[in-house]
């Protein structure tokens, strides 16, 4: 039976990551970044025609994911996760046993956290994003992908990247809830964005350089990977985290809750640096995950860290693989500050329409500590709305704004009634 070590990246609130160790392999990260002020022509940024012969494609977002809707060999639609951490088609292990897809050979996978878990080669299975045809790939890996669904809030049934990505120049808005494909050899660029070299790993991971400044330091300029598959907005890898003793006054930081990636629990501390600089986008006190891990996707000592979509649905992105760059023009959202509240709860969807909304972890010291709630908890409702009413992500949106929300708790055989007020902690 053939065996292949692949490594997977994951974190909390986010989705899973798989980078393979060898060149033949696939990757994808999750992460999360986020930008800040910056004097940019917008104007000029308007004037952009789209190029001929584009084909535009709507997305839809789940805790700040990219999803798109594939066939594979002809199949109903499915949801798969637009990911730069990632390079060939991944398909979840049970949606390819429910399609029928030969499966062959164990890959180990491992990432973020200390553990691996094991997938299998696909055989003979291709996919084809819906609403333009032409196109149609390989599906290369089936892996169980067994925490995506639950920390989106909805089914996902894969994850597609680099290998796509690179067929075309992609445009993804963020704001318009599109990705548009531009034919990769007649495409030339007429706005005003401002344009950035990129370098790639051996497993087709973007990387670029920015600067980062921690509370009370000097700009640091390091590369970092550049992942719009992760919900979160700037994580900072261990080695660099030491080396650069950031965590040296855990008092300004918070542990990080639910944090998981397919090699199991990952650990850290939240907290803020003073700046990170991309290009000329000076981003200022943006969130950032401090890891402390030992092993795994974020103790890479040759990468600072991963950045966003936090930081990437600021900007309407050209993705040029082929010519090694980046486009970014800002959007409406640049500007806007980070001071999103904490609830202290990390959440996970369950049920078959994932509208059962369970406590996973609670934070010590904070809103839901001092609210009673437990792990295990499920949210019954919310200021009288039933909670199957709601998405995750719509949930997540409510507990970053900062107020009173009367929730409705089942426990075991009780049910229990709290208020839960989410403030700003970092």
């Amino acid at each position: 039976m053939a065996r292949d070590r692949f490594i997977i990246f994951g974190i909390a609130r986010s989705m899973l990551a798989v980078s393979p160790v060898d060149r033949a392999a696939l990757a994808i990260t999750v992460a999360a970044l986020a930008l800040g002020p910056g004097a940019w022509p917008r104007a000029a940024v308007a004037a952009r025609q789209a190029s001929p012969g584009a084909v535009p494609v709507p997305i839809e977002l789940a805790t700040r994911h990219v999803l798109v809707k594939v066939r594979v060999n002809k199949s109903r639609p499915l949801s798969f996760v637009l990911d730069t951490g990632a390079d060939r088609a991944i398909i979840r292990t049970d949606v390819a046993k429910e399609l029928g897809l030969t499966l062959e050979g164990t890959v180990n996978t491992g990432g973020a956290g200390p553990g691996v878990q094991a997938g299998s080669r696909v055989k003979n299975a291709t996919w084809s994003l819906v609403g333009y045809d032409p196109l149609v790939q390989p599906v290369s890996l089936a892996l169980p992908l067994p925490r995506l669904s639950s920390a989106l809030g909805r089914d996902v049934d894969g994850i597609i990247g680099g290998e796509f990505i690179k067929q075309f120049v992609l445009e993804l808005d963020y704001q318009a809830r599109t990705i548009t494909l531009h034919d990769r050899v007649t495409f030339r660029y007429t706005g005003g964005g401002e344009t950035l070299p990129l370098e790639f790993t051996p497993d087709n991971h973007p990387l670029l350089k920015a600067s980062v400044t921690p509370r009370g330091g000097k700009p640091l300029e390091r590369r970092f990977v550049l992942d719009i598959g992760s919900g979160g907005a700037l994580i900072l890898h261990s080695p660099f985290v030491v080396e650069q003793h950031l965590l040296e006054d855990p008092s300004k930081t918070i542990r990080a809750i639910g944090a998981a990636g397919a090699g199991g629990r990952t650990v850290g501390r939240i907290g803020r640096v003073e700046a990170i600089q991309i290009g000329s986008f000076t981003i200022s006190e943006p969130l950032t995950l401090f890891s402390q891990d030992k092993a795994g996707a974020f103790a890479n000592a040759s990468l600072a860290g991963n950045i966003g979509a936090q930081i990437a649905s600021r900007f309407r992105l050209f993705l040029d693989y082929g010519r090694k760059r980046l486009i970014l023009e800002p959007s409406e959202t640049l500007d806007a500050p980070f001071d999103r509240a904490f609830s202290g709860l990390a959440l996970r969807a369950e049920g078959p329409d994932y509208r059962t909304f369970r406590v996973l972890e609670v934070l010590e010291q904070s809103p839901a500590t001092e609210a009673g709630i437990r792990e295990g908890d499920v949210i019954a409702s919310i200021d009288g709305k039933p909670a199957d009413s709601l998405t995750l992500s719509t949930i997540h949106e409510m507990f970053e704004r900062p107020g009173a929300y009367a929730l409705t708790i089942r426990r075991s055989q009780e049910t229990v009634t709290v208020t839960l007020t989410p403030r700003k902690l970092v």
